[in-house]
């Protein structure tokens, strides 16, 4: 078994597409919330898992508390994904969702606007303007 860049366990042979979405959105978290991430993604952690994504849930019922909060939902169902087949449909829903209208989250911290760099000749970046004659 391989691992990813990130220490995740990766199948052998062709990785699925939500799978490829799923390691692109973790690669993004802090590397120690990574390392977490993948270890409760392994399938020896289910017995950590399925007890952790029910809670969060209930958590999420007691948002007005400061640790809680709405966000512990999707994180919740999230981890029950990996053991349910139902919530793996919806997660893979939202994956969609998200690759559609944020398809920046899935970047891995790459300059997505390269042509907006400043010129040593750009009036902002403290240059001058050439006063050729180019009309």
């Amino acid at each position: 078994m391989s691992s990813s860049s990130f220490g995740c366990p990766a199948t052998s042979g062709h990785i699925p597409d939500r799978e490829q979405r799923l390691e692109r959105l973790i690669q993004r978290l802090p590397l120690r919330l990574q390392r977490t991430i993948c270890w409760l993604r392994r399938p020896s952690a289910r017995w950590l898992r399925i007890p952790g994504g029910v809670f969060l849930i209930l958590g999420a019922f007691l948002s007005i508390l400061p640790l809680f909060g709405i966000w512990v939902l999707p994180v919740g169902l999230m981890l029950l994904a990996e053991d349910f087949a139902p919530l793996r449909r919806a997660r893979d829903w939202a994956l969609d969702w998200i690759e559609r209208y944020r398809p920046h989250w899935f970047t891995c911290g790459e300059i997505e606007n390269s042509t907006t760099a400043l010129t040593p000749n750009s009036p902002v970046a403290g240059g001058t303007r050439s006063s050729g004659s180019d009309n």
